[in-house]
């Protein structure tokens, strides 16, 4: 993502990955949804801590520009949940309560 490969960022998303965020869920059905998804995160992030139990993971990240776009809220903290099944994501929820505005596709 922070390199602003949405191709190989979207690989790492399993076919029906949901998303929460923003109050929001969507399911990445296709290769395509993937992609637009991730071509449509205004923000790069910079991982700052790290839990994992099992096949979650809980990231906390500094949001920043990506190199395509201006972030929303560059230098927050932004945490998110995700949940790895054979090796594909199939969860990103993000939980922080003052989220930015997530892409929609």
């Amino acid at each position: 993502m922070n390199s602003g490969d949405n191709e190989a960022a979207a690989k790492l998303f399993a076919r029906g990955a949901e998303i929460v965020q923003a109050g929001t869920t969507l399911r990445l059905e296709t290769q395509a949804e993937a992609v637009a998804w991730n071509a449509a995160l205004p923000c790069s992030g910079k991982i700052v801590a790290m839990k994992t139990h099992d096949e979650t993971a809980t990231a906390t990240f500094v949001l920043g520009n990506r190199q395509e776009s201006k972030c929303d809220g560059p230098g927050q903290q932004v945490t998110a949940i995700f949940r790895v099944h054979e090796g594909k994501i199939v969860l990103w929820h993000q939980t922080t309560s003052e989220e930015p505005v997530g892409p929609t596709i």
